[in-house]
């Protein structure tokens, strides 16, 4: 299909982001099922052993554009970038441009401003329309009744919504695609117009859908925070235990992690801190990876509205019994405890019990998760001839496209479930076995964010873990380990007190030697 050279382009910056030690992630997306992907080390996790399916990511009867996203470090992301850019050429890269619309809310505080009114007024109009994000106007009329009375009652409020209904929706600004980055054969000038930004920086003049209508192709290039923060830990652990971790060889199955996952201490640990997955892990005690991959998968609120996250949960704790419509279905849905969790399982069910090639598998998924009716039906016919053929009845066939119809749309893609679940317990490993070294990381981590500071503290506290106070003679720019136990707090996290003026001390401390009293200083 002509993608070679799409491949080796991301292998080439994902090659130099690890020979500068630039932390790069195991991948993320349906490029997880690509086994070449694996094999170019574009990603980390092994397609075969966990049945992920290429098809999913890329096939002949779906003629879309690949979609390889790649999660770096944080705070070098911009590194990456820049490489391509000098590789490239200046005049064949540059980011996304992206439009920010006029929504609800905001544009009745525009138009508040244009006009004048008061904003402690206008503030109080906009508060009246619902918080819901993808709301308009003409339903917030329709919806809240004190608006509606406003509205009809007040000229100048009438005015003020006529003008914002008019408005809504178009666009106001422009900014720069959070990862979005576009790489040309030719100068991009031949495809897009280009846009200057108010700080200097060039960008594509289109938005993402009329880049790829013209032929161009996005990658992202994503910031993911924990993967700085398993780069510093893995550093401070060799600088204060001589030990040097390669965290893509870490046993899977390791009990302290499992144990600490069970018992739900997994603040700070990638997608599993938050109180409604620390309560669901100690529902669920994952017992091993593929437990990890459904829960990530499965915490969403479909699933769990729909009562599948409880059915999981009983099944695998054998209070519910787990029950085949057909012998066929076990293999596939043995690991998810007889419940289908991914679209991947609705391929491989199409695949098995329906003889539809994997390619084909993906178009059922793709009619199902758009449920258009003539479709669907087509597909149910196809569905149920293919399972005839392999001695599947009728009414069998009929229940499991049912089955399968019900649960995809809540099926979740299991490549990308997979990845970031490696990455969660990535971090859970760490958290387990280095508790000082990781929570130093993680605290420095979040320098910016003082409740996020606060809650860390709390965290490494009831780990045992003592916070030793801020000292103008053993602080560092960071938080550091100290007695390979303790954690002295980072000058940087302190309030109100610049990065400049903390540098300074340190480096007349250096040279100075200790700061005898508060004179010295």
């Amino acid at each position: 299909m002509g993608f070679s050279s799409y491949f080796l382009i991301v292998w080439d910056f994902i090659h130099f982001a690890k020979q500068n030690n630039i932390a790069v992630g195991p991948g993320r997306g349906s490029c997880a099922g690509s086994l070449v992907a694996y094999l170019l080390e574009i990603t980390d996790i092994n397609p075969l052993k966990y049945d992920l399916l290429f098809e999913r990511f890329l096939n002949p009867e779906r003629l879309s554009l690949p979609d390889i996203d790649i999660d770096f470090c944080y705070e070098r992301r911009n590194e990456v970038i820049d490489y391509v850019t000098k590789k490239y050429g200046q005049n064949n890269v540059a980011q996304i441009i992206t439009f920010g619309t006029m929504q609800a809310r905001a544009v009745i505080r525009d138009v508040g401003r244009v006009m004048a009114i008061p904003y402690a007024d206008v503030d109080k109009i906009a508060k009246l329309v619902p918080p819901d994000p993808n709301i308009n106007l003409k339903d917030a009329l329709e919806q809240e009744v004190e608006l509606k009375n406003l509205y009809e009652g007040e000229t100048q409020i009438k005015e003020l919504i006529d003008t914002a209904l008019s408005l809504e929706g178009l666009t106001r600004h422009a900014s720069i695609h959070a990862a979005g980055v576009v790489i040309s054969d030719k100068p991009l000038t031949e495809y897009t117009p280009l846009f200057k930004t108010g700080d200097d920086q060039i960008t594509t003049g289109y938005a993402m859908g009329s880049l790829e209508k013209n032929g161009l192709l996005k990658m992202d290039f994503l910031g993911l925070r924990t993967l700085t923060v398993i780069d510093q830990t893995i550093k401070i652990i060799d600088q204060f235990q001589n030990k040097k971790i390669e965290i893509e060889k870490i046993p899977l199955d390791d009990s302290k992690t499992f144990k600490l996952l069970c018992a739900a201490q997994s603040l700070g640990v990638f997608q599993l801190e938050s109180a409604g997955m620390r309560d669901l892990l100690v529902k669920l005690q994952p017992s091993n990876f593929e437990d990890l991959i459904a829960l990530l998968a499965l915490y969403r609120p479909g699933p769990i509205g729909s009562g599948m996250l409880d059915d999981f949960i009983n099944r695998k704790h054998k209070r519910t019994p787990i029950r085949y419509d057909h012998k066929k279905l076990e293999p596939v849905l043995k690991q998810t405890y007889g419940i289908i969790v991914y679209q991947e399982q609705v391929m491989r069910i199409a695949s098995e019990l329906a003889g539809f090639s994997l390619a084909q598998a993906d178009l059922l998924r793709r009619a199902m998760s758009k449920k258009i009716p003539e479709v669907m039906e087509e597909q149910r016919k196809q569905f149920s001839e293919g399972c005839n053929k392999n001695g599947i009845s009728n009414g069998v066939a009929e229940k499991i496209f049912d089955l399968i119809v019900y649960f995809s749309g809540y099926g979740f893609n299991k490549s990308h479930s997979a990845a970031y679940a490696l990455i969660s317990y990535r971090t859970a490993y760490l958290k387990a076995h280095f508790p000082t070294e990781f929570m130093t990381a993680l605290l420095t981590s979040e320098k910016d964010n003082p409740d996020k500071i606060a809650q860390y503290v709390f965290e490494a506290t009831r780990m045992g873990i003592k916070i030793l106070p801020p000292d103008i003679n053993e602080s560092i720019l960071e938080f550091k380990v100290c007695d390979n136990k303790n954690i002295r707090f980072g000058l940087i996290a302190i309030k109100n007190v610049g990065q400049g003026a903390i540098e300074s001390i340190i480096n007349s401390r250096e040279s100075q030697g200790k700061f005898k009293s508060l004179d010295d200083f």
